[in-house]
């Protein structure tokens, strides 16, 4: 089987992980990158044989060898470089947020749907088994009546971080703080795990943090579609930072993820099968899972959900998780900006992109 090739644009962090994933995929290898700041490509060329660095987004996206695109850059700078890889033919993958408004979400996915690419937003929290182990109990309704639903981000930040590169806590380039940045994985994960959400209330602050604009603590009350409710409650401000961690609750069972680590494992008509999967994800599989280091992250869910948007170009099916579901995502928690900015209760889905106070 040929292998397919990944362009990188945008080569800080989050970059490493999209390398580290390729290179130990079989059927895929890194061909090319891009920064706006050229000795950045030369080192991350440097680090990863095979890519070559290019001065040129153009030029990159002239590369025949590049057939996909992954979009590394700062939150708010994802639209303009999908775009043009859309209109090149290459499919797109971009690191979360989509984006980090509706109007720029939606300009990737018309140009997407336009020029026929396939688009990958990352949400690498799906793939992990403990997960799916949760995602397929909910399918099989063994919950009974979904009533309850939690996810929980305490993470801790130091200044430092915020201080580095420039854009880290700015409306303008990282459209929102610990809710957008940080917790937006386990935002996904609870309307996947719960419905779509009908109303948020929210409250924000920045408490522990200097030089940011955007919240660093927030608290946000849902009601899903089919009648539960549910918290998120997002920090960057929780010395030493914490494990993440989910509770979804029902009529006849709970259940605890923490990280990938299952806590409780509980339904009113127990199965076989609990038992094994009890043992399997009661292990704790170590790591903080970027709880207060951003770097101290696997990249192997990144490489699940890189194999799958593979597999789905190959076959032309839609990859599991599409754009419209990151769009998704990036709605709830602009529903939760609104409703800080507001002092009201939202409704989803918006009709427009909420408006920021001056």
């Amino acid at each position: 089987m040929p292998q397919v090739g990944f362009g990188i644009v945008g080569c800080g962090m989050i970059a490493n992980f999209h390398a580290e994933a390729i290179k130990n995929m079989r059927n895929a290898k890194m061909v090319a990158c891009y920064s706006a700041t050229p000795a950045s490509a030369e080192r991350f060329a440097a680090a990863n044989p095979g890519a070559k660095p290019y001065a040129s987004y153009a030029e990159m996206l002239k590369d025949p060898a590049v057939q996909i695109v992954t979009i590394c850059t700062p939150s708010g700078a994802h639209m303009e470089p999908a775009v043009l890889a859309a209109q090149a033919g290459k499919h797109v993958v971009i690191e979360k947020p989509l984006e980090i408004t509706l109007k720029r979400c939606d300009a990737i996915l018309n140009a997407c749907e336009k020029y026929g690419v396939q688009l990958c937003p990352i949400f690498p929290s799906r793939f992990s088994p403990a997960n799916l182990a949760l995602k397929e109990a909910i399918e099989n309704g063994r919950f009974g009546t979904l009533t309850l639903g939690d996810t929980y981000v305490k993470w801790w930040r130091t200044q430092q971080y915020y201080d580095q590169g420039g854009w880290r806590g700015t409306w303008a380039l990282d459209g929102g703080g610990s809710y957008m940045n940080q917790a937006i994985h386990n935002v996904d994960l609870l309307y996947w795990f719960m419905g779509d959400v009908a109303e948020i209330s929210g409250v924000t602050a920045t408490l522990a943090h200097e030089r940011i604009e955007v919240e660093d603590v927030g608290v946000a009350a849902l009601k899903f579609k089919n009648g539960a409710v549910g918290v998120i409650e997002a920090t960057t401000a929780a010395w030493p930072g914490l494990l993440k961690k989910t509770e979804i609750h029902g009529t006849e069972g709970s259940v605890i993820v923490e990280q990938d680590d299952v806590l409780l494992w509980q339904f009113a008509k127990m199965k076989a099968k609990d038992k094994t999967i009890m043992e399997k994800f009661a292990r704790k599989v170590g790591g903080t899972g970027g709880a207060s280091d951003p770097k101290a992250i696997s990249y192997r869910g990144h490489m699940e959900q890189l194999k799958d948007f593979v597999k789905a170009i190959e076959t032309g099916r839609a990859p599991k998780i599409t754009g419209a579901e990151g769009r998704k995502a990036v709605e709830i928690i602009l529903g939760i900006y609104q409703s800080q900015w507001t002092g009201k209760r939202v409704a989803l889905p918006l009709a427009k992109d909420p408006k920021r106070p001056a």
